[in-house]
């Protein structure tokens, strides 16, 4: 069954996000202590467009900037070297002790020692996303987008941004744009404000053609029963996996695809990764095999985009999934968390398993 997508789009893909950079030091080692950083503009959304943008298809971001800051600019430039077309309103920093963009400040980890990660996301200007800044009939029915994709991470961050998912959600739905939603739950954003996230979830998953998650989202975001997280033999728990997909399925029947990816840490460098997908009534199952990683962040973000890409393209349903799970394998061989693949053959390599020179 193949997605039916609108036609005569300015975009294929759209996504709210609050941008920020990230720092990361050289060769592996920890943050504390290291004194030479590399900078990279970063969010999970835009990681997801990443895929899309490097193989040629019109994406955008939604979002908004520090005015006149010297990080707005680097972010700017660096979304135009990528592809990512951006739209967003300029927002007085306010003084020193005003907003900013988010800082990710993060390690790679080598060997028996994982990598650690430290958000400083005080005064993040991306918690102050407004739907009144942007003219949503415009975008969704006179530009036209395929296919909207939400992350949980955005809808959580403020009781402005969930009422600014939620709006594109239904102007999505309004117009016949598919949405895709990333539930990505996170206990810090969800802290004191359950219930009314948790209403803004079930509200954008109820209209979502496309849910995506692991077993802790779907569990603690929508209240579905799942699999302990964790463990060692991740493809014995597979069919549990599955009994959960059923479940969220029965609970949201207007969704026609959910897909999780499927990780097992060997050890920093060395995961088993697998993908599930269930589309319609037939499942697509990545059974996990081992990768190499680098730098194991973004590599779910990538998926997620690899997965959009195919149904963008209008491929069969079997190839979502595996050009899916060759987009996240390739982001992990990289130090930025996203990926830029030179073409579509690069990321089928990786899934045939051909790390052969090509000359």
């Amino acid at each position: 069954m193949k997605m039916e997508l609108r036609k005569d789009c300015a975009y294929a893909l759209v996504c709210p996000s609050s941008m920020g950079v990230r720092l990361t030091p050289a060769n592996g080692q920890p943050v504390h202590t290291s004194n030479t950083f590399t900078m990279y503009s970063t969010s999970a959304e835009t990681n997801v467009l990443n895929i899309s943008a490097s193989l040629g298809l019109p994406v955008k971001v939604l979002t908004t900037f520090v005015k006149g800051s010297p990080i707005a600019a680097f972010i700017k430039s660096s979304l135009r070297s990528r592809n990512i077309d951006y739209e967003g309103k300029e927002v007085d920093q306010g003084g020193p002790w005003g907003y900013r963009h988010q800082i990710n400040i993060a390690d790679c980890g080598y060997g028996s020692r994982g990598p650690r990660v430290h958000n400083d996301r005080a005064g993040e200007v991306g918690r102050t996303l407004n739907v009144k800044d942007f003219d949503l009939d415009r975008l969704f029915g006179k530009e036209g987008v395929q296919i909207l994709h939400i992350s949980g991470l955005i809808a959580a961050m403020s009781p402005e941004t969930a009422t600014f998912c939620l709006e594109l959600a239904r102007a999505a739905k309004k117009y016949e744009t598919k949405i895709a939603f990333d539930l990505n739950y996170r206990a810090s954003f969800w802290k004191g404000r359950e219930a009314e996230l948790h209403a803004v979830f079930s509200e954008i998953a109820g209209i979502a053609d496309i849910l995506i998650g692991n077993e802790e989202d779907y569990q603690l975001a929508l209240g579905i029963e799942g699999p302990e997280a964790g463990g060692k033999d991740l493809a014995s728990k597979i069919e549990s996996f599955k009994e959960m997909i059923r479940r969220v399925k029965k609970a949201y029947p207007n969704t026609s695809v959910f897909a999780n990816t499927l990780r097992q840490v060997i050890h920093t460098n060395a995961h088993m990764w697998g993908a599930l997908m269930l589309e319609g009534d037939t499942w697509h199952v990545v059974e996990p095999r081992e990768i190499y990683v680098l730098d194991r962040i973004g590599g779910g973000d990538s998926f997620v985009g690899g997965l959009l890409y195919g149904i963008l393209r209008g491929w069969e349903p079997e190839k979502w999934v595996q050009f899916g799970w060759a987009s996240g394998a390739l982001t992990t061989t990289l130090l930025t968390d996203y990926a830029e693949p030179a073409d579509e053959d690069q990321v089928w390599s990786i899934w045939q398993g051909n790390a052969r020179v090509k000359r």
